[in-house]
């Protein structure tokens, strides 16, 4: 069973999108989990992850406007994303972080597409 991200879509530059990552076999709940984002020709990047205590790390590029969340109850990972510009553009997954041993899980992702 793969990890299903949804929430993306089509928003102008400046808006926000919330984006979910249900486990629903709670496979990962001794796991740190992560938000990656993937740009066609360019390798997978992380750009966030939460640990199982609730630490958060976010990268320099996404610092400051994305929020990622769990919700324990409903094993969910969120990634709340604010002030959206056209180079966050890119089709973003859910995994656990690092996700080397979980390569079999990552889904379709959900595409988030930026307008100038």
């Amino acid at each position: 069973v793969q990890l299903q991200a949804s929430g993306g879509g089509l928003v102008q530059a400046g808006g926000s999108l919330r984006l979910s990552c249900v486990d629903r076999r709670r496979i990962f709940s001794n796991n740190d989990m992560g938000w990656y984002r993937q740009v066609p020709g360019s390798e997978r990047e992380l750009v966030a992850r939460i640990s199982r205590s609730g630490s958060t790390n976010y990268s320099d590029s996404v610092k400051g406007r994305f929020t990622i969340s769990r919700d324990w109850t409903k094993n969910t990972v969120y990634l709340n994303m604010n002030s959206l510009k056209p180079e966050d553009t890119a089709v973003y997954y859910c995994n656990a972080y690092p996700p080397d041993y979980y390569r079999r899980y990552w889904g379709q992702g959900t595409l988030v597409t930026v307008s100038s």
